[in-house]
Parts: structure tokens; C-alpha cells; sequence
């Protein structure tokens, strides 16, 4: 017997949906022809939901939020990777599946929370919507681990590279990033942290509103409050904090797949360079590490990269084994 789009939704939400039953509701985000009555009976379910619970998961804002996204994406590049019709159903899977899934967790009533984990791989940088719609965009080679929980107050992620966030506002909910090292509490606005593991710094690059970064595994002498255009960075090194005013896009320019270098030294220049192309380069030489450089990389591909900084800087490279060798002349 064939099954309604209701009927499979339906079955999925329930505590005792089975994997089945959850591949026949993926299967539903792709069929253009089912995609209102989709959404219609999300809306129905939502209207099921507690008052105090329908804040978080307004279906017609997460589509316009997606949409205002896609026309954004859109308007920067001039060449488009995919055509509009493929992000609108990459685009409906994320929101309706955030939607159903945050559902079925209300009802399943777990004891423990549920974590999922995001990756952006070397050599790309991801998206993603959070279920309050949260946007987020994940640089290459990070993690983000969340989860939801009906019952909490408070929104939290755990970061393990970079991102760059345009949370919700809620005064009522507090948005927290876990870093390895501190926190950054939020309630709306948009900024970046950037925490790899394998960095020497820690950075926190606040564009609007307002973030407070308090202590995590480093002692802070006291909360640090950000303003628009304002760093702090944490040495691992010195265990030293610095707030500084900053020109924000050379620090968030990479979300909209643009690095800006300013008087970067070679060593720091070779490691975005390994995460945005997902290539591994080696310099033996102490003497390279130590030149600087300035630029601005688009859409320039790795070859065209080493080549204007051969043209640029005393050095020559070869490539050996699928490994980048780069020499001083």
C-alpha cells in the first residue's frame, strides 16, 4: 500500500519511528510536488507544541531566513556552483529536517541530550541553520558539536576551528560558544570565533551587538564585554588577552570564500592556505617563515596562489608526492 506524505509524517515523529520511517520522510524533502503539504503539516504540528516551546520553531521564519541566504549567496558570486532549484531543496531538507527532528525530540522526552556534530572539511566551508535559525558557517577543517533540549534555556554550541555566527536574538535564551579555552555569551548578533586546537591564538571578532567572553579552561580576571569591531585574542602561549579595535572583514571576509592578508607572515599564510585548499605544504627553511606578505584571494586556485607568490616573494616551490615543497631562492 502506498503511503500519503501524512501518513510517513506521521510515523516519523513518533517515539517508536523506526530508521524506515525516517528515510521515507528524507525522502519526502526532495518531491517538489509535496513540499507545501510538507510544510502545511508542519505548521499543524507546531500548533500542538506548548506556547512556551512555539517561540523556537517558527517554520516561516526558517524558510525566509534560508531564503534570504540563498538571494545573499546569489547576489555576491558572480558564477553560481549550483543552480537556485538544487539550494532550495538543500535548503528545505536542512530547515524541515531541523524542524521535524527538534519535534520528535519533544515527544521522545530523552533523559540524556542527543549531540550531533557538523564538519567542514579541508579545502571547504559549510552552512547551516540552527533550530531557533541561527546561522552559521563552519571554515574548513572545523567542528561544531550542539544539541537541542526542550526543557533548557540556553543555547549552546561546542566550536573546534572557526565560525562565524548570526544568532537569534532571544534575551530570554542565552547563546553560548564552548571554546577549548574560554566562552563567548550572546543573546543576538553577529561575530567570529576563531579556535583551532593547532593555533597559537585564540580569536573573538565581534561585528554587531554585543558578546561577553567569560572563563572557560583560562582564568579571566573578569568578564570581558566586546563592542562592534572589537578582538580579543588569547595567546596559548603567554596566556596573555588583548582587546583590540580591528577592521572585521580581514577577519570574517573567509565566509564569503575571500582571505585578506595583512603583513601575515609566511608560517600563518601556509596554514589558511592548507585549510582553504586542503592541500599540505611543507618549508624547512626558518628563514621563509619569517617574510610577510599582503593580499587578497578570491577565486584564485592553489597553483595560480604559489605562482604570484613566487612572483612576489624570494622563494620557488615543487610539488612532490601530493606535497607542496617550498624553498628559498
Amino acid at each position: 500500500m502506498i503511503k500519503t506524505a501524512e501518513e510517513i509524517l506521521n510515523n516519523a515523529t513518533k517515539t517508536e519511528a523506526t530508521v524506515k520511517d525516517w528515510q521515507e520522510m528524507l525522502a519526502l524533502f526532495h518531491q517538489e510536488n509535496v513540499e507545501y503539504l510538507v510544510k502545511g503539516k508542519l505548521e499543524n504540528m507546531l500548533e500542538n507544541l506548548p506556547e512556551a516551546e512555539k517561540e523556537e520553531f517558527n517554520v516561516n521564519l526558517l524558510f525566509d531566513r534560508t531564503w534570504s541566504r540563498i538571494r545573499e549567496k546569489e547576489k555576491k558570486e558572480k558564477v553560481a556552483v549550483f543552480r537556485l532549484d538544487t539550494w532550495l531543496k538543500v535548503a528545505a531538507a536542512l530547515v524541515l529536517g531541523i524542524f521535524i527532528g527538534s519535534l520528535f525530540f519533544h515527544k521522545a522526552e530523552k533523559a540524556e541530550p542527543i549531540f550531533y556534530t557538523s564538519m567542514a572539511p579541508k579545502g571547504s566551508v559549510s552552512q547551516m541553520i540552527l533550530p531557533d535559525s541561527t546561522f552559521i558557517c563552519l571554515n574548513s577543517g572545523s567542528s561544531l558539536k550542539y544539541t537541542y533540549s526542550g526543557e533548557g534555556r540556553t543555547r549552546e554550541v561546542f566550536l573546534d576551528g572557526e565560525a562565524w555566527f548570526d544568532v537569534r536574538k532571544s534575551a530570554k535564551r542565552p547563546f553560548i560558544v564552548h571554546t577549548g579555552f574560554y566562552d563567548v555569551n550572546v543573546t543576538g548578533t553577529e561575530f567570529n570565533v576563531k579556535a583551532y586546537s593547532d593555533d597559537n591564538e585564540v580569536l573573538t571578532t565581534l561585528e554587531e551587538g554585543t558578546v561577553e567572553v567569560t572563563p572557560g579552561r583560562i582564568r579571566l580576571q573578569e568578564t570581558v564585554i566586546l563592542k562592534p569591531g572589537e578582538q580579543l585574542s588569547f595567546n596559548k602561549e603567554t596566556l596573555s588577552v588583548v582587546v583590540k579595535k580591528v577592521n572585521t572583514q580581514w577577519f570574517t571576509s573567509w565566509k564569503d570564500n575571500k582571505l585578506i592578508f595583512v603583513n601575515m607572515n609566511l608560517k600563518e599564510l601556509m596554514v589558511l592556505l592548507e585549510r582553504k585548499y586542503g592541500v599540505d605544504i611543507r618549508m624547512d627553511d626558518p628563514m621563509i617563515l619569517s617574510y610577510h606578505y599582503d593580499g587578497t584571494l578570491k577565486n584564485e586556485t592553489i597553483l595560480e596562489v604559489l605562482n604570484l607568490l613566487r612572483e612576489t616573494l624570494p622563494i620557488r616551490y615543487k610539488i612532490n608526492n601530493q606535497v607542496i615543497e617550498i624553498k628559498r631562492k
